[in-house]
């Protein structure tokens, strides 16, 4: 398996987590299942080669540059034979500056790209298709991405919404709503419509998320933690609060959830440059 990740420029980090790509090859006859959990973070992702299958209609995969919104819940692709991709994480704000569209429309939804940005979509596929290497991929999206950024009038509210994000951040999904109202200055109907059209999902689904993956990120860090320890330092009312929580999100327990390999938190894990 050849494994790339890299983050972006100083320009797009305010937008873009980081890119990442891999090359796997499942023997013949041999099918690799993987598990897709809620992250709270939006994806593009070109297939180059073989695609996998989604266990979710709403996750099938048919064109080569697909979308996907925030998700509700688990879904699983099943690999087989040579699973070649390239792909972009966007920070929950982020995708907003580049699509002139609510994000609520992609929730829970892997669109193709083409249906969405209609212009220049076939160009950006030949050319990524066409690019050598990992670092070449890169440098071509990131130019379509600030090409995107300067067709996109500024939206009004992205910095108010980039600010609670960021408190989302700093108290790892550990807070109350009607705080976030008041930090944002906006009534509880004009806070949460303004939320979902920018993040894709509510609030109160986004702050479980975000707590669900900083449990999984202390686990990653301290493999030692027990589940009653983990449910009380990731701000869960108990342990059965945590199960209820990873069986809605991920489909098994805490505990099941762990015994995989390599267990880590797309949202909270910090790459080295």
């Amino acid at each position: 398996m050849d494994y790339n990740i890299s983050k972006p420029s100083v320009f797009l980090s305010q937008y873009v987590k980081h890119y990442w790509s891999l090359e796997n090859c499942v023997p013949e006859g041999k099918e690799y299942v993987q598990r897709i959990v809620p992250n709270g973070l939006f994806e593009l992702i070109l297939y180059t080669d073989n695609k996998p299958r989604a266990s979710d209609p709403q996750k099938t995969i048919g064109d080569n540059i697909l979308l996907t919104g925030q998700l509700k819940s688990y879904h699983d692709l099943k690999v087989t034979g040579n699973l070649s991709l390239f792909a972009i994480y966007f920070l929950p704000h982020g995708l907003s500056m580049f699509l002139d569209l609510p994000i609520k429309e992609i929730f829970n939804h892997s669109v193709p790209l083409k249906l969405i940005i209609k212009d220049t979509v076939d160009q950006l596929e030949n050319e990524l298709l066409s690019a050598k290497t990992f670092e070449q991929r890169i440098l071509i999206a990131e130019r379509f991405l600030i090409n995107q950024i300067c067709k996109n009038e500024r939206k009004y509210n992205y910095e108010r919404i980039r600010h609670v994000v960021d408190l989302i951040n700093q108290a790892k999904g550990v807070l109350d709503i009607d705080g976030l109202v008041s930090k944002s200055f906006l009534s509880r109907k004009q806070f949460e419509r303004t939320f979902i059209d920018s993040i894709g999902t509510t609030p109160k689904q986004f702050l479980k998320i975000v707590r669900f993956q900083n449990a999984i990120y202390e686990k990653s860090k301290n493999p030692g933690l027990s589940l009653t320890e983990l449910a009380h330092k990731c701000g869960y009312f108990d342990q059965s609060h945590m199960i209820n929580d990873f069986k809605k999100l991920s489909g098994l327990t805490p505990k099941s959830y762990f015994k995989n390999e390599g267990v880590f938190s797309d949202y909270f894990e910090q790459f080295p440059e």
